[in-house]
């Protein structure tokens, strides 16, 4: 498996420092990262989004660094028209062409929103979401790109969700951007999670966290509640609760070997704390 980094990790970095996505693809080579993702591309002014992802992917050829993925938000849920915004996710296929990847993640959904607060079991929007990712990576296919949704959003985080839509997708081409530390959100096991999502891994996250029981008086800063009130903050990787190195062993021996990506979303300064974490992900892959 090869190391890899999302310009997301770097958004602290970015806002202090007044960097532009590209700048950060000769950053994440000189820290000694084999690839670098994307997170929804700040366009700078005077260029189209393809452009910019063409001056990406030039950027990354001159740095000999790969662009593993791009990753952007989708709706097919709250969306005001599903043809409307599988439209413009296909749009964000042929930016994903430009820059030269192979895989896109979009959200099926970051959770169900309604006027009237009234409740929507996953099982009835199911066919909805299927139909919005289905005619996306049948879109891409013919890019040459494959597309994949993230446990992700609260309300298509648990694992058994996410399976039952790449299932109804029923498609080789869509599979499963498997984010280690997001099941914690939804209050899962990471590890019973990986174990079911290794097998439909297109793209890994490698991500940790710091956990607090919901029993216990709020932390505070930089801590988030999970869907069932414990509290969450993003860690260096390999100095949270998620159990990185055990979930790495179950994706290796499911036969994945791409890319295993480090999303940081903790408090620390980014370089150090994204230094710190690829040091230790790069320890826990040699000891596979």
């Amino acid at each position: 498996m090869k190391t890899c980094v999302s310009s997301y990790s770097f958004s602290s970095f970015m806002s202090k420092n007044q960097k532009t996505q590209a700048q950060l693809i000769p950053i994440a080579k000189e820290m000694g990262f084999d690839a670098i993702e994307f997170t929804d591309l700040a366009v700078p002014d005077g260029m189209s989004e393809k452009e910019y992802g063409s001056f990406i992917r030039s950027e990354c050829e001159k740095y000999s660094i790969d662009a593993a993925a791009y990753t952007v938000g989708a709706d097919f849920l709250n969306c005001r028209d599903i043809s409307e915004e599988i439209e413009r996710i296909c749009s964000k296929i042929d930016t994903a062409k430009a820059m030269g990847v192979s895989l896109l993640r979009h959200d099926a959904t970051v959770g169900y929103r309604d006027e009237r607060k009234k409740y929507c079991s996953f099982e009835s929007v199911l066919p909805t979401l299927a139909h919005g990712c289905r005619a996306v990576t049948e879109y891409a296919e013919k890019a040459g790109i494959q597309t994949m949704v993230e446990n992700h959003g609260f309300f298509c985080q648990d694992s058994d969700r996410v399976e039952r839509l790449i299932g109804m997708v029923n498609n080789p081409n869509f599979g499963w951007l498997v984010d280690i530390g997001n099941f914690l959100c939804a209050d899962e096991n990471p590890v019973s999670a990986v174990g079911k999502a290794a097998a439909h891994a297109k793209h890994v996250h490698v991500k940790d966290f710091h956990v607090k029981s919901g029993s216990e008086f709020d932390p505070g800063r930089g801590f988030f509640t999970s869907r069932g009130g414990n509290y969450l903050r993003g860690a260096i990787l390999g100095q949270g609760n998620v159990p990185v190195y055990q979930c790495l062993k179950i994706i290796e021996s499911s036969g994945y070997d791409g890319y295993v990506s480090i999303e940081f979303e903790g408090i620390e300064d980014n370089i150090p704390a994204i230094e710190t974490g690829l040091e230790n992900l790069k320890k826990m892959l040699a000891a596979l």
